[in-house]
């Protein structure tokens, strides 16, 4: 009991004193023994979406271009980051949107690592098809459902969670529609893919979290489908202020076009603590539940708003 009350006192001591880029003080400076231990503190004290800004307290080994190889004629190229505890844990599998790639998520997946949660950022053809990308994806969870070894053998297979920005939010979509054996998805400003999009989310069975831009400025197609055509388990929130692009999280920023607005660290940073915050609602409680209950202060403030769930 002291060890957890001394473990909180230490997180929240760090937020109070401002957070940089993915900050490593906080959590870290007294470690969990055990995955189990930290799911344990975190389920038994109040959800912070907060909390989810401080880096988390495990090491991760990254493996660059990790070819998965579904097929001898099939192969996947993915960047790995794998979580320092000996237990089983959840896999995060990112996919990127049109025109980007899986660099474009590499804070994110590490971030998911520190966390306990494997992660696998990977790369599809990234202009689509959007539909095609998401049956690929669909195989793929299939394979490593089957087969977790071809990553790590401490892969928990009932607790895969499938992420997509943009267009890669509706390859989630279909990839969930198309029966991929996931506990859950989340969407990061997800688009549209054309008038198929609403039969593929009506056969939707799996809980899903849609994390969103601010639509006042940075509009996005198609993307109050989602909610409308998935039957329940959904949830959506809108992060004030957030561009389409805050929704990444690219290891070094990109150039800006001109005439755009750039994505802003702390923006991103507000997306990563959110997605992390669903990531472990969705592995550890199969619902959104502990995310929607982390985001009420944020709700309150006024950070987070077109508040939807059903």
């Amino acid at each position: 009991m002291l060890r957890n009350s001394i473990l909180f006192a230490i997180a929240w001591l760090a937020l109070a004193s401002g957070c940089a880029r993915l900050p490593v003080t906080g959590i870290t400076s007294l470690k969990p023994a055990t995955l189990s231990e930290l799911q344990g503190y975190l389920l038994n004290h109040k959800a912070d979406v907060d909390l989810f800004r401080l880096r988390g307290p495990f090491d991760v080994a990254t493996h660059k271009d990790h070819e998965l190889r579904l097929s001898t004629t099939e192969r996947i190229d993915a960047d790995l980051y794998l979580s320092a505890p000996a237990e089983k844990a959840p896999l995060v599998i990112l996919l990127h949107g049109d025109d980007s790639s899986k660099e474009d998520h590499a804070y994110q997946a590490l971030h998911l690592a520190t966390w306990g949660m494997h992660s696998l950022a990977v790369q599809l053809p990234k202009d689509g098809p959007w539909v095609g990308n998401g049956r690929t994806l669909a195989r793929m969870v299939t394979f490593i459902h089957r087969q977790p070894e071809i990553i790590d053998s401490r892969i928990d297979v009932n607790k895969i969670i499938l992420v997509g920005h943009s267009f890669g939010g509706a390859a989630v979509a279909i990839a969930l529609a198309e029966g991929a054996p996931a506990a859950g998805g989340i969407l990061l400003d997800p688009a549209g893919v054309g008038k198929d999009m609403p039969a593929f989310l009506r056969k939707i069975d799996k809980p899903v979290m849609l994390l969103g831009a601010d639509e006042r400025y940075s509009p996005v197609r198609d993307r109050r489908i989602f909610y409308e055509y998935i039957r329940s388990g959904i949830a959506e929130v809108s992060i004030r202020d957030a561009s389409h692009e805050d929704a990444q999280f690219p290891l070094e920023p990109a150039p800006q076009e001109p005439g755009t607005d750039p994505a802003t660290e702390e923006l991103q940073i507000t997306f990563v603590s959110a997605l992390t915050s669903a990531a472990f609602s969705l592995a550890h409680t199969g619902n959104v539940d502990f995310a929607w209950t982390s985001f009420s202060d944020a709700i309150k403030d006024g950070k987070f708003f077109d508040v939807l769930k059903k």
